[in-house]
């Protein structure tokens, strides 16, 4: 990885005029933003459908692309929506916030219509669209028909045993009888993809690749899980046995309970891995870098017996490995990958991160305790890692700030030599552009200078989460020249 940066830019958070971020002209603006400020990457969180909680780490499934991304006013230039039509919607009133209940209960329908139109005219190109993803579509069109027709709830909780474990005649009666619906999903499903490469083919044009999450599990209410449940540790009635999370720590004295199913690692290697290849394969349609989110997990991982409140009496199970690590590198060895490798680090897994040559990360935020010595420090950096001031779990700088010791923002303040006149958001940027890190990488709340208030996520609560929003207008020439001074001087052009 050439030395460089980018932003840190969720899809959701960038302006529309209809309740969340699209892939439409506020993210060709974003482009040309990054391109201005000689930004090499945008860093999103994961573009897939999301469900309960709005969590784009808790997706219907590993492929599929967010219908809240699909940008309406391309709709109407492709003839298959009206303005009028549009406007006859509450899209939510509040620009600085995502409001999902308002946006579910009005995109599915504008939709409807676009589909009414154009499920015809581009049949041809829907045909082909849904041969050449039928590994993935198939399944995830009928699932989210199946939750449709169940009244949304997930497929544990479907009252026909023979669909909820997915039996062969099960699914072909439920394909014929939710026939329409499902093509109604992999007409979204075109839509999403097509726009995305839109605007893909756009940022490479202009220089600037995307980074992408890959959340380590998958969610139970997913078509992942529902059609190829061998892969995962679950009864013979396809309830899970244990679940995902982290144990307790400094932050949190129940540990945190995702509930996520866990693999059955054996049942993967006996496979060769092939579900790990088809989900890579998936994401680098998508990403040109991919971030694996929870690392650690391939080295040994938090198992939390099923129906358990919290994750205290969970136990360490070891993962993967090298061996899964060995199988990606080589199988996409033309893709560059970086390590989350946060959280609870034993030198096992600093190990394994080093042993697969992949970057791992370093968070200012967590760099300055006035009382020791963290890894995280600057001049600890190596020039194999990506320095982050913060992540999507993290507060923005502002809001950091309030939470520090005296001690602490004296010592990150005599450390960094912040000053009245640069600021601490510019401060950080500076030293994390400063460092040896092959790649810096900044949240746009920080950019833009904002208060905790403007936080992504807080993990461990519910809420609150995912809703943050830039106004319009944030982004100015003024803006870019400033970032494109500091990333000039730091020679990450």
């Amino acid at each position: 990885m050439d030395r460089s940066s980018g932003i840190l830019m969720p899809m959701s958070a960038l302006p529309s005029n209809y309740g969340i971020g699209t892939m439409g002209k506020c993210a060709y603006k974003f482009v040309d933003f990054l391109k201005a400020a000689g930004q090499k990457y945008w860093q999103l969180l994961p573009l897939g459908p999301t469900s309960y909680g709005d969590s784009p780490y808790s997706s219907f499934s590993t492929f599929a692309g967010n219908p809240y991304f699909i940008d309406l006013d391309m709709l109407v230039k492709d003839g298959l929506l009206k303005s009028s039509e549009l406007k006859r919607f509450d899209w939510g009133g509040d620009p600085a916030h995502v409001e999902y209940g308002r946006i579910y209960d009005s995109r599915f329908k504008v939709l409807r219509l676009a589909y009414s139109r154009g499920a015809s005219v581009l049949a041809a190109e829907l045909d082909r669209f849904r041969r050449d993803n039928a590994s993935w579509l198939e399944n995830y069109a009928l699932y989210m028909s199946l939750k449709a027709h169940f009244g949304m709830s997930g497929w544990t909780e479907w009252p026909e045993e023979d669909i909820r474990l997915h039996k062969h005649e099960a699914v072909e009666k439920y394909t014929a009888l939710l026939s329409e619906d499902i093509s109604f999903h992999v007409f979204i499903q075109y839509l999403f993809y097509r726009q995305w490469n839109a605007l893909r083919d756009y940022a490479h044009e202009n220089g600037v690749n995307f980074i992408g999450d890959i959340p380590i599990y998958v969610a139970l209410d997913s078509a992942d899980v529902w059609s190829e449940p061998h892969f995962f540790q679950l009864d013979e009635n396809n309830v899970p046995l244990e679940v995902a999370g982290v144990p307790p720590d400094a932050f949190t004295d129940e540990g945190q309970l995702w509930g996520n199913p866990l693999y059955d690692w054996d049942a993967m290697r006996a496979d060769g891995y092939g579900w790990w290849i088809r989900r890579i394969e998936g994401a680098r349609k998508l990403y040109d870098v991919i971030r694996i989110d929870h690392f650690r997990g391939f080295e040994s991982y938090w198992a939390v017996p099923y129906g358990e409140e919290t994750a205290k009496n969970g136990h360490w199970k070891p993962g993967p490995g090298m061996g899964l690590v060995s199988v990606l590198m080589s199988w996409f060895h033309d893709l560059s990958f970086i390590a989350e490798d946060l959280g609870y680090v034993t030198p096992e897994v600093r190990k394994l991160l080093s042993d697969s040559g992949l970057p791992g990360m370093r968070i200012l935020q967590f760099a300055f305790d006035a009382h020791g010595e963290s890894d995280y420090l600057p001049h600890r950096c190596c020039s194999n890692s990506v320095c982050y001031i913060g992540t999507h779990d993290n507060d923005t700088v502002m809001g950091w700030l309030s939470t520090m010791s005296g001690d602490d923002r004296k010592f990150a303040e005599r450390y960094m030599h912040i000053t009245p006149d640069e600021g601490w958001c510019w401060g950080m940027i500076r030293t994390g552009m400063s460092t040896v890190s092959d790649l810096f990488v900044m949240q746009m709340q920080d950019l833009l200078e904002l208060p905790g208030s403007c936080r992504v996520n807080t993990p461990g609560t519910t809420g609150s989460n995912w809703q943050w929003r830039m106004l319009p207008g944030a982004l100015d020439k003024k803006l870019s020249k400033r970032l494109r001074v500091y990333t000039e001087t730091f020679r990450r052009i």
